[in-house]
């Protein structure tokens, strides 16, 4: 409404021409760029609160000294206004405006139905693919912990269509009991189906009528003698019994987030919960920015909207909105933004502070769970942090990765040939969980297969234990080294793991590392001062570290033994007694199986054995 280059900025004239009309406005320097964004009911009051009276925030002070006009777009209501603003924030992402970076899409769970024999899968994004959705879960590590868990119960096949068709014989899953193989026909259709019924009850919170099928089954198995069926039924009902002690927040059902919005020393955290039929799916953690001079019920109301309403103009779609969301304060304007939310879902939306009541813990937890992400930046690790959070950005995730692996190969020569895994959290090294694996029966120096046998080692076990998967698995080496990932996983059904190859420099130095992204044709470059890439840095020399000490100790350990000690029945006294009464390993080569059974205790069988073993090479 006012042009630098024409007048200098008049605060009270443009007061003069603002309307008693809602809308929004928008603040601007002298170079045109938007400094803040707001809303107002009436804009001649709002916009004429800056100017009228000294600022209290510095923040809004330091922001006053930059504006240089002040633009407005009047609406037909505060719920358009709303709308806009949101919009307007998502898209310019004003310096001076509490903004969450939100996600570029959200996990669900989906139930493939339109197949004879339907299939479980991990979903991210717009929801294209025909079947019933379950979700949105807080991230990708706890929608697959939710399908690792149901398929230990409901043995419902989770593998691509392309996996499926060409299967001759059943897969790994089958033995370790996680699937009954419909790809072969080891499986009834109407048994496979009742499981997956069973799977969607699950993912409905019904879980009362699951247990009563299953018991009543069980109860049918037994009368009918199939005790190995009804076996089944109740480890089924025992494991599904143990999921809903760990997963439920109360005894009651329903859908709702919980939010809890905190600020301590400058710090502005928001916590989310979330519930879904009861069950609680797990939580996330956002730190919004510029949030350091605003008070907690500020953020909050800068976070819900931004949070749960989509940009069509940009096509972001809106998240899924519960029936009921939970806060810690109460936010000004909760009428207008349970209108905006309830006209968006097309259903009623509750947006409620509770004061009484279990509702009141969920809060209190929520609560708790942000103060503790706020201490733990506080306490040393906000480096540490830091780099995550740069990963993030770099690799355009929608949330911050919360555990990271990385493997390495070592051997000389390809003699002791060890690969490492090692582990990194938001606090640093997780060395709990690092792990090393004698590579054998490869061909010596081949380190595609060292890397395949130790993939495979790894992450069998971790499906077999149910351990964590990793957000992302960095592999040291090229796009060689990735492909032989890419086909462990594949094979393995591991789904939602961000595969990244990392490679050397043509010099090998630090800073030139190319970065090959599984499913990307182009490689990514990062600048050498890049705090995600010296994160990548810091874990690659870690695992090469952890490589390289294990191979040492292999090599050592073989440079150390004697080729006796792996002969069967040959004791550490017998071994003695040979060396001694031949005068050495050289003189014993040279003896043959008659000579050796003349040693006291060494048999015609035992002399044979160390014949062979001395004779083998």
């Amino acid at each position: 409404m006012s042009d630098a280059s024409r007048a200098p900025f008049d605060a009270a004239e443009l007061v003069k021409t603002l309307p008693n009309k809602p809308g929004v406005y928008r603040m601007l320097d002298a170079a045109g760029t938007v400094l803040y964004v707001g809303k107002a009911r009436n804009l001649k009051k709002r916009v004429g609160s800056y100017f009228q009276r000294p600022a209290e925030h510095p923040k809004t002070q330091a922001m006053l000294a930059h504006v240089n006009s002040v633009e407005i777009t009047v609406t037909h209501n505060e719920t358009e206004a709303l709308l806009l603003e949101n919009n307007l924030i998502k898209s310019l992402r004003p310096r001076y405006n509490i903004t969450l970076r939100d996600d570029k899409s959200y996990p669900y769970i989906v139930v493939v139905m339109e197949h004879e024999f339907p299939r479980l899968a991990f979903y991210r994004g717009t929801r294209r693919e025909r079947g019933r959705y379950f979700g949105p879960y807080p991230s990708a590590s706890s929608a697959r912990e939710t399908l690792h868990l149901m398929q230990k119960i409901f043995p419902v096949r989770q593998c691509e269509d392309a996996f499926y068709r060409n299967r001759s014989r059943p897969c790994l899953q089958y033995q370790i009991k996680r699937c009954t193989a419909p790809c072969v026909g080891l499986v009834s259709k109407e048994t496979y189906l009742e499981d997956v019924r069973h799977a969607t009850l699950f993912l409905e919170g019904k879980n009362t009528q699951v247990v009563d099928a299953l018991v009543a089954r069980m109860e049918q198995a037994a009368a009918q003698l199939q005790y190995e069926q009804a076996a089944r039924y109740r480890d089924q009902i025992a494991s599904l019994k143990r999921i809903l002690d760990k997963q439920y927040m109360s005894g009651e059902g329903g859908d709702l987030d919980i939010i809890a919005g905190v600020v301590k020393q400058g710090i502005g955290c928001v916590q989310v919960f979330y519930v879904r039929g009861g069950r609680n799916l797990g939580n996330k953690t956002f730190f919004p920015k510029s949030a350091a001079a605003a008070e907690a019920h500020e953020i909050l109301a800068a976070f819900i909207p931004q949070y749960y309403l989509g940009d069509a103009a940009h096509g972001q779609a809106s998240r899924e909105v519960p029936a009921q969301i939970l806060l810690n304060h109460e936010v000004e304007d909760v009428e207008l933004l349970t209108e905006a939310l309830t006209q968006q879902a097309q259903r009623k939306i509750q947006i409620v502070r509770p004061e009484r009541g279990g509702k009141v813990r969920w809060v209190e937890l929520a609560q708790a769970n942000a103060q503790h992400a706020i201490d733990t930046f506080l306490v040393g690790k906000a480096t540490t942090l830091a780099r995550f959070d740069a990963l993030q950005e770099v690799l355009q995730l929608d949330s911050v990765p919360q555990r990271l692996e990385c493997f390495d190969i070592s051997h000389t020569m390809g003699e002791a040939t060890v690969a490492s895994c090692v582990v990194f959290d938001t606090q640093g090294p997780a060395k709990a969980d690092y792990r090393r694996f004698n590579i054998k029966d490869i061909t010596p120096g081949d380190d595609y297969a060292a890397m395949r046998q130790a993939l495979l080692r790894r992450y069998t076990r971790l499906q077999q234990e149910e351990g964590k998967l990793p957000d992302i698995l960095f592999i040291d080496g090229g796009k060689g080294q990735l492909t032989q990932a890419e086909q462990v996983l594949a094979e393995l059904q591991v789904e939602g793991v961000i595969l990244i190859g990392i490679a050397k420099g043509v010099d090998r130095k630090p800073g030139m590392e190319t970065l090959f992204l599984s499913g990307q044709e182009r490689p990514l470059i990062l600048p050498p001062d890049s705090p995600a890439l010296l994160l990548v840095q810091q874990i690659r020399d870690e695992a090469h570290r952890f490589a390289i000490s294990g191979h040492r100790q292999r090599r050592a350990k073989a440079r150390t033994t004697s080729v006796l000690e792996g002969i069967k029945g040959l004791g550490a006294k017998r071994r003695h007694l040979l060396l001694k009464q031949f005068g050495g390993l050289q003189e014993l080569t040279r003896a043959g199986v008659e000579d050796l059974t003349r040693v006291h205790g060494i048999s015609v069988e035992l002399a044979q054995r160390i014949y062979d073993v001395l004779h083998s090479n």
